[in-house]
């Protein structure tokens, strides 16, 4: 697996790295002048994942942590059982393919014949029934302080990341209380929450008391996805679809969007918010730099 990320400043477990050479290329332009200009932007490349020997999916990613991308994929389609026994996660640079080896022999041919596309960046995918899973799910009624919130915000936005850099990307942070810890990013906003449900899965870490935040908008598959990892809280800095929100309440999530400086809206869980700050004693959000030219 490839090594998680050290950043001091924020005492994250992993951190995004905009400097890495691989995640962006230098492109030359012109601006609104004529004159030329060079930005970065993000790369893109395929990335196939298999189940034993059975081809699942090709997803368009950056390509950083591609095993982590391959074990969340799968345990979020519930194609992982809990408590599965992993014999081998085995990422091939060269072929770019992740195959994710069980002891358990699997077949999901007839499980693939149910696709759907859903409304996620880069064109999310989610085999079989979407509410599979789902049914008899009640998930941990974990409080939540307003505190918090407002420190993680304040926290991420100024997190040094791949969006403030060359933007064209979604960001996703899984939290315990108001200490932010791993925080993911991707073309695709599906693909940063299966990055950190797969290094949820090969480090053993509990989601009960987790929140996760990310920066899009809080649609079916995005509350899907977290529910199905077990976490209790989803917060977003955008806005929300109607079907998201109907699951959210169904399954019991707390569900917070519009999260931005002092403002949020809750439309799912708020006998769970223990109100512990004053909004007006929080600092607006300052309008964000513009991202930086390439030197």
């Amino acid at each position: 697996m490839q090594l998680a990320q050290d950043s001091d400043a924020f005492n994250y477990l992993i951190a995004p790295d905009p400097t890495a050479p691989r995640l962006t290329r230098a492109v030359g332009g012109t601006d609104q002048k004529g004159a030329k200009t060079t930005i970065r932007v993000v790369e893109e490349r395929p990335l196939t994942i298999f189940l034993n020997a059975q081809e699942i999916v090709t997803v368009m990613t950056i390509g950083d942590y591609p095993e982590y991308l391959a074990l969340g994929f799968l345990r979020n389609q519930g194609m992982l059982q809990d408590g599965e026994d992993i014999s081998g996660v085995d990422y091939d640079d060269e072929l770019e393919t992740v195959v994710v080896r069980t002891a358990r022999a699997t077949n999901y041919e007839a499980k693939m014949q149910r696709k759907t596309r859903t409304s996620g960046c880069a064109v999310g995918t989610v085999f079989g029934d979407m509410m599979e899973g789902l049914e008899d799910l009640c998930l941990p009624q974990t409080p939540v302080r307003t505190s918090w919130l407002y420190s993680l915000s304040s926290t991420i936005n100024r997190t040094p990341s791949l969006y403030l850099e060359a933007g064209a990307i979604h960001g996703t942070v899984l939290c315990s209380g108001n200490q932010p810890l791993v925080y993911m990013e991707d073309v695709g906003r599906h693909n940063a929450v299966d990055k950190i449900a797969g290094w949820m899965l090969s480090e053993k870490i509990e989601a009960e008391d987790k929140i996760l935040y990310t920066t899009g908008r809080l649609t079916s598959e995005m509350v899907i996805k977290t529910a199905m990892m077990g976490i209790p809280v989803l917060v977003s800095r955008s806005g929300f679809t109607a079907w998201g929100v109907e699951i959210a309440q169904a399954v019991g999530l707390t569900l917070i969007g519009r999260m931005k400086g002092r403002r949020f809206v809750c439309l799912s869980g708020e006998e769970r918010l223990i109100r512990d700050a004053d909004p007006a004693a929080i600092a607006e959000e300052p309008r964000r730099v513009g991202r930086k030219a390439a030197r």
